[in-house]
């Protein structure tokens, strides 16, 4: 299938509508960077693709082309409801601005998002995307990446969501990192010995001199 994608888009033909109908879910995932480059963005307005079995490269990408091919419907209530099957791609500034838009995002689409951009969201953006469906985000507080996400948060902020969600960060904790002592010095261990011990002498003599003196 990917050889003949290749030579497909080699003899010419364009990636538009008709094409990426033929590849279809089962395929998407074989389009490489250039040729998901190639696709026209009007094109995935009549095809049906879901990249959400791809690599994060390309979701990244399709997720772009969907949102430049849906841009003149953004303030519509369908909006989401088309770009919805991208959304494995889209970055944190995307996902801010649709928490604000009353979408009740499912937490099965929730908890297939961009990690990155999932872990930057705080509690209150989490809370607009889910909606109706947050209490069912606390069925996952022990799965990643909803974990992960949890224990970047403060506890008292997750407190605020009512759902019961636990293991985030405590007030006026304090975070200790161990500090990395330099590497022992390679002097044979007899030699370190025997200054160690010579150490206290040393310093009652110095001490002895500076007050005679």
């Amino acid at each position: 299938a990917s050889a003949a994608i290749k030579r497909y888009v080699e003899l010419g033909n364009a990636l538009n509508a008709t094409a990426l109908s033929a590849i279809g879910t089962g395929y998407v995932c074989l389009l490489n960077a250039t040729q998901l480059e190639a696709i026209h963005p009007p094109s995935l307005k009549l095809a049906s693709l879901d990249p959400s079995a791809c690599s994060q490269e390309t979701k990244n990408l399709l997720y772009q082309k969907a949102k430049m091919a849906f841009s003149d419907q953004h303030h519509l209530p369908a909006y989401y409801e088309l770009i919805l099957p991208y959304l494995g791609g889209a970055p944190a500034a995307d996902l801010k601005a649709l928490s604000k838009d009353n979408v009740n995002m499912n937490v099965t689409t929730f908890v297939t998002l961009r990690r990155d951009s999932l872990l930057s969201l705080t509690p209150q953006e989490v809370q607009g995307l889910l909606g109706l469906n947050l209490p069912e985000l606390a069925q996952w507080q022990y799965r990643a990446p909803v974990r992960d996400w949890i224990r970047l948060q403060k506890q008292s902020q997750l407190d605020e969501l009512h759902i019961g969600l636990t293991g985030g960060t405590q007030e006026g904790y304090i975070n200790l990192v161990t500090p990395k002592f330099p590497a022992v010095s390679s002097a044979p261990l007899g030699t370190m010995a025997m200054a160690l011990h010579l150490l206290p002498a040393l310093l009652l003599t110095f001490l002895t001199v500076s007050i005679l003196s």
